[in-house]
């Protein structure tokens, strides 16, 4: 994927002025090497900040060496103002993480008060109202640093990627979907520019792409992808027209930023005109790490992008649509394992999932736009969905909204989706998440979620969680177990 940051990490570590520079040399070089062994990619920055003389020194090296996302190292208690003023001035990520001490033989020349130290930073960090990525228990010998570092590199792909991310934006939310209309300010609050355009721009750009020599080749590729779902080979060229016509549009029109989402009108008037429904299309988008948002969902590409950013996969926008019959739920005894009938729900969408995230996927017509356009006709403009079955295994739903006054809230629940055949049409799966009735009720009703939710194809709450809180979100919910109530939720 293209359209997501790769993180160059890189690790400083810092020294109180009374305590010996060499304590911190010699454990963040212990780091290194775990981290080396582990095979992730760290950068060392040689400058060890002892003064804010240091802090600038470090600075320059950093920005020589291309790192944009550091780890802040307190090997020993560390001078609270250089370090923090040295995560104050980087412009990216910084996760903060301290030494514990590694002997009981060694507790005076070679004890160095880090746990002390961390207390000092964070008062400092607090001044600077910085939101580092502080792990749940940010101290620890070589080996449990390492670990705390590659848990970072996710959070810090979804921070360094909303920086420079563009959502582009075409036609208005459709009366029905203003649940998917939200307040843009916020966006701009953290550092995501948004594009909006008129559906006549989409059309238009679709119009003057129809020419272009990359055309041919992507319907190739479409009809190599589909394989032996390709059951309209006729209508692939006019997909591969509108595919040319979007990256097209991006490429041109990124400006400042480095990556780009979009969100766009896809009913009811698009099929009169184009011919087609997007989603397709709109999968495959997917599988580059460029998600197309259905219904104008900005929140919505805005949640996808960084379910993808947090896992280097494809993600998809789902309903959290039906219920689970019961007579299914009996059937599938076998399969539904600790689950209860109330913990699963069916995520479902016309078609918009990325082929791999499919079982047999295979190019369809979108059934409830057929009712709507071409009632009792074949299946012509309402073409185009890709369906099938969504992969068992695990998944994480997620969401980051703006609420109608303009603040941001989000919720994050990890489940699997289930080996059961859902029986119905669409991009569809058996979703299964541990207390997910209490879950709907509390959260996803009480705070007044739309019905999209993001899909990230494995388990990354953790990341995702670091991430909402390096932004500076204050609400963020995921599922409480039984005995743990929801604020609203009724004692009796």
């Amino acid at each position: 994927m293209n359209n997501i940051p790769k993180i160059n990490l890189g690790i400083v570590a810092v020294s109180r002025d009374c305590f010996p520079v060499e304590l911190s040399k010699k454990r963040k070089a212990k780091v290194l090497k775990e981290c080396q062994a582990k095979k992730t990619p760290l950068i060392d920055i040689e400058t060890i900040v002892e003064n804010e003389k240091d802090a600038l020194k470090a600075l320059e090296e950093i920005k020589k060496k291309n790192v944009n996302a550091l780890v802040i190292y307190l090997g020993n208690f560390g001078p609270e103002g250089p370090t923090t003023l040295l995560a104050q001035k980087f412009d990216g990520p910084v996760m903060f993480v301290a030494a514990a001490e590694e002997s009981g033989k060694d507790l005076i020349h070679g004890r160095g008060d880090a746990f002390c130290g961390m207390l000092n930073a964070s008062y400092n960090i607090g001044l600077r109202k910085l939101h580092p990525h502080i792990p749940e228990y940010p101290v620890g010998v070589a080996r449990e640093v390492a670990d705390m570092i590659a848990e970072f590199i996710p959070a810090a792909s979804v921070i360094s990627g909303l920086k420079k991310l563009k959502i582009f934006a075409f036609g208005p939310r459709p009366q029905d979907f203003y649940a998917c209309n939200a307040p843009i300010k916020p966006l701009f609050d953290l550092g995501v520019e948004v594009m909006e355009n008129s559906e006549l721009d989409l059309y238009d750009i679709f119009l003057k792409a129809k020419n272009a020599p990359e055309v041919k080749k992507i319907g190739a590729d479409m009809a190599k992808e589909l394989a032996k779902g390709n059951t309209y080979p006729d209508l692939l060229e006019k997909l591969a027209q509108y595919e040319v016509a979007l990256i097209k549009f991006m490429e041109e029109n990124l400006g400042a930023s480095d990556y780009g989402v979009f969100a766009n009108k896809c009913w009811p008037a698009f099929e009169s005109h184009f011919g087609f429904v997007p989603c397709y299309v709109n999968s495959r988008m997917a599988s580059r790490g460029i998600p197309v948002a259905c219904e104008v969902d900005i929140y919505g590409a805005l949640s996808e992008y960084m379910a993808t950013c947090a896992t280097e996969l494809p993600a998809t926008l789902l309903d959290i649509n039906n219920t689970v019959p019961g007579d299914m739920y009996k059937e599938a005894k076998d399969k539904v394992k600790r689950y209860k009938s109330s913990d699963l729900f069916m995520g479902f969408h016309c078609g918009n999932t990325a082929s791999s995230c499919l079982l047999d996927g295979e190019m369809k017509y979108q059934l409830i736009m057929n009712r709507l356009m071409e009632p009792g006709k074949e299946p012509d403009i309402t073409r185009g969905t890709l369906e099938g079955r969504i992969r068992p295994g695990d998944m994480t739903i997620f969401r980051l909204q703006s609420t109608a006054n303009a603040v941001l809230r989000a919720y994050i629940a990890e489940g699997e989706i289930l080996d059961i055949d859902p029986k119905s049409f669409g991009s569809i799966g058996v979703f299964a998440i541990k207390e997910m009735a209490r879950f709907y009720r509390h959260v996803l009703i009480e705070k007044r979620f739309p019905h999209h939710t993001a899909v990230a194809f494995k388990h990354t709450g953790k990341a995702l969680f670091a991430a909402l809180k390096m932004m500076g979100i204050e609400d963020i919910k995921f599922n409480l177990p039984v005995g743990t109530l929801y604020k609203s939720e009724n004692p009796f």
